[in-house]
């Protein structure tokens, strides 16, 4: 039986590890990164194991493949590890995942992207605690909010609930003093954003928060009339919801980031876009040079797009498996369909840990976006009807 000394010791005190690591994020990332990785991999072996015990379908794919527990003894051995297909979670069959009974399961939250299929994730007490935790941590690593006002382009929780995208940004709003949704029944009016940012001038740091498509509309809408905002010292833009846009074009990152200097005064390293998925409890955020720190209790294996088995190297493109040991409710051993690349090399900022490009959906992706590109399709979509001539008798 695996279990490192750290996590016996922990555990023979009383102290869940999972929530001990996830209590101390900065600490993780001042790490040798060898240390780290032995921290990741006996987390992981540890979550491996007991969704092995307790899923009867992750049991029999691994038996399939004949890995059992025994089989992963190290970080060296994580790569062997039977990964999910990320569309099992849109699946009918979606029940099959649960490592735990239905009746432990806390939340429900989906993701629905341009084919219009749901994907539904769940999570128990145990996980929710965890993530909460988590995802509060890495925003006070990598956004150092505590106060200020957030100005929300996106529609809030009371109108899409159990949308993932808007219950993490959502989270935001509880580290700060104020904050407005400025999308209502998915109609956006960038004359209201732009004077709520004026009412909270000189009482406020202001912060702009959405998917890129939403504040990318306001960007522009700056630009067509000629105006500029001049935000405060410390001001952020958060984006959360990936960069392409419902009829698949791209926004550009740079061109999004000058845009920001130029109309809101806010320079590159006050924008920090955040990596997510909702069938996991990753959360990946870019430091003051613009790139993703992923969490460090999480491990990111980029596989070679023709041979799933094999890793390509730091730099180099491949499918994104994620190893997620917050995952309780189910296995978080997860093959998406992004294409990522990991950065080689030290960080800038000093933090070890893993850091990631994200490059865009695989080709053979039924979607090509997140929930943000089918949130955009929809405005467009009521925009277009509103619009419309009114047809008379």
């Amino acid at each position: 039986m695996h279990a490192s000394s750290s996590i016996l010791s922990l555990k023979d005190l009383g102290i869940d590890p999972l929530k001990a690591v996830v209590a101390s994020v900065s600490e993780l990332y001042q790490l040798p990164q060898d240390t780290l990785n032995k921290i990741k991999a006996d987390l992981v072996i540890d979550s491996f194991r007991f969704h092995y015990e307790n899923n009867k379908y992750y049991r029999d794919a691994c038996d399939e493949k004949g890995i059992n527990p025994s089989r992963i003894q190290g970080y060296d051995d994580l790569i062997k590890i039977p990964l999910i297909p990320i569309a099992k979670f849109k699946s009918a069959s979606n029940h099959e995942l649960l490592s735990k009974p239905l009746n432990a399961i806390e939340h429900e939250m989906r993701s629905t992207g341009t084919s219009g299929i749901p994907s539904i994730s769940r999570r128990c007490s145990g996980t929710i605690d965890l993530a909460v935790s988590a995802i509060y941590a890495m925003y006070r690593e990598f956004l150092g909010i505590s106060k200020g006002a957030g100005l929300y382009i996106c529609p809030s929780t009371e109108e899409i609930p159990e949308m993932g995208m808007i219950k993490a940004l959502n989270m935001l709003a509880g580290l700060l003093d104020t904050h407005r949704f400025m999308v209502k029944q998915e109609r956006f009016v960038p004359e209201d954003a732009i004077a709520q940012l004026k009412t909270w001038d000189k009482q406020f740091t202001r912060h702009i928060i959405g998917p890129p498509f939403l504040i990318h509309r306001l960007l522009q809408f700056l630009k067509q009339t000629g105006q500029t905002l001049k935000l405060d010292k410390g001001s952020m833009v958060i984006t959360l919801g990936g960069w392409k846009r419902f009829t698949g074009q791209m926004i550009s990152r740079r061109e999004f980031s000058l845009m920001c200097e130029e109309y809101l005064g806010i320079p590159a390293s006050g924008i920090r876009d955040i990596y997510a998925l909702v069938e996991s409890n990753v959360v990946a955020i870019d430091d003051e040079h613009q790139v993703k720190h992923i969490s460090p209790y999480v491990h990111f294996s980029v596989r070679d797009i023709n041979d799933l088995s094999k890793e390509v190297a730091a730099g180099e493109r491949g499918i994104l498996a994620i190893l997620d040991p917050l995952a309780l409710a189910t296995p978080g051993m997860i093959l998406t369909e992004d294409i990522v690349s990991l950065v080689p090399g030290e960080s800038p900022s000093g933090r070890s840990g893993q850091r990631m490009e994200y490059i865009m959906r695989a080709p053979t992706s039924l979607e090509f976006g997140c929930c943000a590109v089918n949130l955009e399709r929809k405005m467009d979509e009521d925009e277009a009807a509103e619009n419309a001539c009114p047809v008379t008798a």
